[in-house]
């Protein structure tokens, strides 16, 4: 069945993206478990593989939002919703960065 919406094409590449980033933010947090269980230091730059991964699954995530809430919205609350979502995007890829600032600096303080 085509898709009515071209817009809709961009759902599954989404999804397909999310749960792999998810896979491999999970795969490397055990990776991470099992090498602190050596007691072998951890080079810093490792940790780029899960804030790659974890920055996707936000990417992914508020791709698959805004189809569904902005894309899917009436046209007379789209400029709305868009604003709505801007703001929501702000604060999610805000705290992101947040996170991974933090991380990195607890690694050059320690």
């Amino acid at each position: 069945m085509p898709e009515t919406n071209p817009v809709q094409r961009w759902r599954k590449p989404l999804l397909i993206l999310e749960f792999s980033a998810l896979a491999v933010l999970l795969i490397s947090m055990g990776w991470f478990s099992s090498r602190t269980d050596t007691g072998e230091p951890l080079n810093p730059a490792w940790l780029l593989i899960p804030a790659a991964a974890s920055l996707a699954v936000f990417i992914s995530f508020i791709g698959l939002m805004y189809l569904r809430w902005v894309v899917a919205a009436a046209a007379e609350r789209r400029v709305r919703h868009k604003i709505v979502f801007s703001l929501l995007v702000i604060t999610l890829l805000g705290v992101w960065a947040f996170g991974i600032a933090n991380t990195w600096m607890s690694l050059s303080s320690a």
